[in-house]
């Protein structure tokens, strides 16, 4: 008898390992990027040191004020802020808020081979919609690898701007271009979240960060013919 129970929790142990392997992430998201823009809504709504489970943690949004760019890399938070028109820094740090933020967590990977028609974020953004046409909730994926050229934009807003329109709140951004980098690339993707975590035009929105840490943004644009894509499972 006593072996009978030992198997039988040795079988449900298993059960329960698995599906915790194969368990997809829940997006999160707090606030919206519409209030941001179109009420001025710039002060932090979520202090990211009070996100607890940071294994397989993934996030972006900017920081409050619109005074920079945040990115979650696998648990690490990364800022990002202007320092000139072709200077920035970029420091882990964990103490900082955002008026917006989507944030997820993934420990298990798909690998899917781009095809060589896929080199820009346009082709980027159909192949994956099509890739994906079943999912119905949204989702993280990266990308690793060499970019030809990229253009990524970090918020630079004056403190104490007044904001009421998406115009008013990219006034100061800063665009930094990109050529022959090593990145890596962290998007969320939904068709039901333009306005909150995307732009009106887009299904996804991703922040790029070179291997070397040393610059990371909000991307714009992109050609390349080396990613890699990790889609979660």
């Amino acid at each position: 008898m006593k072996n009978f129970y030992c198997l039988v929790f040795t079988i449900i142990l298993l059960i329960s390992c698995n599906q915790k392997e194969n368990s997809t992430s829940t997006i999160k998201t707090v606030a919206a990027m519409k209030d941001v823009m179109w009420k001025g809504e710039l002060q932090g709504k979520i202090n990211l040191d009070t996100i607890s489970d940071k294994m397989g943690l993934f996030g972006l949004g900017p920081v409050s004020g619109l005074t920079g760019e945040i990115l979650i890399n696998d648990g690490t938070v990364y800022t990002s802020k202007v320092t000139s028109d072709s200077t920035m820094l970029v420091k882990k740090n964990k103490h900082v808020e955002a008026p917006f933020f989507v944030y997820g967590n993934v420990t298990n990977w798909q690998k899917i081979e781009l095809p060589k028609e896929v080199n820009d974020l346009n082709t980027l953004e159909k192949f994956i919609d099509e890739t994906k046409a079943d999912a119905k909730k949204p989702f993280i994926f990266k990308l690793k690898g060499m970019v030809d050229a990229a253009k990524i934009h970090i918020q630079n807003l004056a403190k104490g701007t007044k904001v009421s329109s998406p115009k008013e709140a990219h006034q100061g951004q800063v665009t930094y271009d990109l050529e022959n980098e090593e990145v890596e690339i962290i998007g969320f993707f939904s068709r039901k979240h333009q306005g909150i975590f995307t732009h009106h035009d887009s299904f996804a929105h991703m922040h790029l960060i070179t291997s070397d840490e040393k610059k990371m943004g909000h991307l714009d644009a992109a050609q390349f013919n080396q990613l890699k894509l990790y889609i979660e499972k």
